[in-house]
């Protein structure tokens, strides 16, 4: 009798201890909503820029109206990112959105995992170096040898790391492991 008690006490505290665990996920809340604020200081940006490209164009050169754009689509590529960590983020590590059915669900969100966002999320990365490595060789002249050949080689780091990143997530959903029977 006494034994049944003791595991009962015991299946008590470690119940709430796993309820607190659990609960802990609601503490990432305020990152999120942290984001959401860059996210609108990005639109913000955005605007400014945009408003300076369009007052300034009957002055601007091709190759300054062409890096100014491509700024802006680095600042659209960055919101995307923000996004996609915001509402994949939540979903995965927080709680789920209920968006079934909903007209704007993103495809992706369906199926989404950690292993998948970080895979997103690396590509991204891939998609904001190149525009920034775009926007250096278009400004070569202006840039030492140096310069460019560091971006380079960072872009290229990020690039094997998004394979390697994609390589071991193939890896672990085609594992014997991971194969439901």
């Amino acid at each position: 009798m006494q034994e049944k008690v003791k595991q009962s006490g015991t299946y008590k505290q470690t119940n709430m201890m796993g309820s607190i665990l659990f609960g802990s996920r609601w503490l990432q809340l305020p990152l999120y909503l942290g984001l959401i604020v860059a996210q609108g200081v990005y639109v913000f940006h955005f605007a400014v820029e945009l408003f300076h490209l369009v007052q300034k164009v009957p002055s601007l050169r091709e190759a300054d109206i062409m890096l100014i754009v491509l700024g802006l689509i680095d600042v659209v590529m960055i919101s995307n990112l923000l996004i996609m960590v915001i509402v994949g983020g939540y979903e995965t590590f927080v709680s789920r959105l209920n968006l079934e059915g909903h007209p704007d669900e993103p495809d992706w969100l369906s199926h989404v995992n950690a292993n998948l966002l970080k895979v997103k999320l690396a590509t991204a990365i891939i998609g904001i170096s190149s525009i920034h490595l775009l926007k250096t060789f278009i400004n070569a002249e202006n840039l030492t040898d140096k310069v460019l050949m560091w971006q380079t080689i960072i872009h290229m780091a990020f690039v094997v790391s998004a394979i390697s990143i994609a390589y071991i997530d193939k890896l672990m959903t085609h594992s014997p492991v991971n194969q439901v029977k």
